[in-house]
């Protein structure tokens, strides 16, 4: 996804679309610390992949999550 498309995912599932101000940095600390990459370009938009060590970072955090909020929702 490019930065708008993820913008409007996340409008979408929260309900409050982030500012670009928000979005960008936050995708190029993503790219820094290796978890996302930016080789495509779609047009003017940069297209936003997961990495493998992306991949793994959200497949423990998932897991931390359900493990820290399992049976606090009934």
């Amino acid at each position: 996804m490019h930065g708008q498309e993820l913008a409007e995912e996340i409008a979408r599932r929260k309900g409050e679309k982030p500012s670009p101000g928000t979005i960008y940095p936050a995708l190029k600390s993503l790219r820094e610390m290796g978890f996302i990459s930016s080789d495509e370009k779609i047009g003017k938009a940069i297209v936003y992949t997961l990495t493998e060590r992306g991949k793994n970072a959200l497949r423990i955090s998932k897991r931390m999550f359900i493990r820290t909020f399992l049976g606090v929702f009934p």
